[in-house]
């Protein structure tokens, strides 16, 4: 395993109040404290930095950038806790995939289980794989990429779930070093983003939606070169 080089970059602040942060990760620095020393940098303790009553309320992989929910406090850890576990937060993600796929939305409902020989690889099981619902829609073609810009909505969340369907539809996440295959080398970090999140906020009752662009486009994915004839 290569060794955790965090990036230098601060999360940015997105939204903060008395109850709730929510903060912009940048890709390849951990949600938490992992395993060991060299692990405890993460956003979670960088923020404590500014917000020490702050707490992780969920995750995003370490290569995934973009929007996360930070608690301010133990009531409302439990609070926006249930939210996440009773599927009331509004969650959209902005990929770049391999190839160019056939339909313009659809639903990838494939149940999903650690594959534990090859950890922490998940994998679609039919017998006893947990019930996992992703739907999808275009945003952008480009053939002259072969690749394609796509809005996620992780309906449930299971871990890698979005990274598993997208693979296992033939239109890995270019850039996944776990499922990408030969997509891996398409691109210098992963390609998903975690571009808006809503909710019901527990204090106010008031709607609230954060939103942030994906620093990564189309562009991102490298020019492959023609295949011989």
């Amino acid at each position: 395993m290569s060794a955790y080089l965090p990036p230098p970059e601060q999360p940015a602040i997105r939204h903060v109040d008395a109850d709730l942060l929510i903060v912009d990760k940048p890709s390849g620095l951990l949600s938490v404290p992992g395993r060991g020393d060299d692990k405890q940098d993460c956003l979670l303790s960088r923020v404590q930095v500014a917000y020490p009553d702050a707490l992780a309320v969920h995750r995003l992989d370490m290569s995934t950038s973009g929007l996360l929910v930070l608690a301010r406090g133990k009531a409302m850890h439990s609070e926006l806790s249930r939210l996440f576990r009773e599927r009331l937060v509004d969650k959209r993600y902005i990929a770049v995939v391999d190839g160019l796929p056939a339909v313009e939305a659809g639903e990838i409902d494939l149940p999903l289980i650690c594959d534990w020989p090859n950890r922490p690889r998940q994998k679609v099981d039919h017998s006893i794989g947990k019930p996992s619902l992703t739907r999808f829609r275009i945003l952008e073609r480009c053939p002259a990429r072969q690749c394609t810009l796509v809005e996620l909505e992780p309906v449930t969340g299971r871990s890698h779930q979005l990274r598993v369907h997208l693979a296992s539809l033939g239109h890995p996440i270019l850039g996944d070093d776990l499922y990408g295959g030969e997509a891996t080398t398409r691109a210098e970090r992963l390609l998903l983003h975690a571009a808006k999140i809503a909710f019901i906020h527990p204090s106010t009752a008031a709607r609230l939606e954060i939103s942030s662009p994906p620093p990564f486009s189309p562009a991102a994915a490298a020019q492959q070169p023609p295949i011989p004839l």
